[in-house]
């Protein structure tokens, strides 16, 4: 991830994260066993802290 990212493209980032995120949301809805319910909760867990470090970035460059 550039730290340099212009503007849209960083809007564009979040935006797929928060899909990717509404995605797995959807998944986990209609889980069923451990192993699926924990690989759900660690992509959803990676996509959440991707989203966070792209919205402190944008926050960062006075866009937030």
């Amino acid at each position: 991830m550039s730290d340099s990212a212009a503007p849209t493209e960083l809007d564009e980032r979040i935006a797929l994260l928060r899909n990717n995120i509404s995605d797995l949301m959807e998944q986990a809805a209609g889980a069923s066993g451990a192993a699926m319910e924990e690989s759900i909760a660690d992509r959803l867990n990676e996509q959440q802290d991707m989203l966070n470090a792209l919205l402190k970035q944008r926050e960062a460059a006075g866009q937030g």
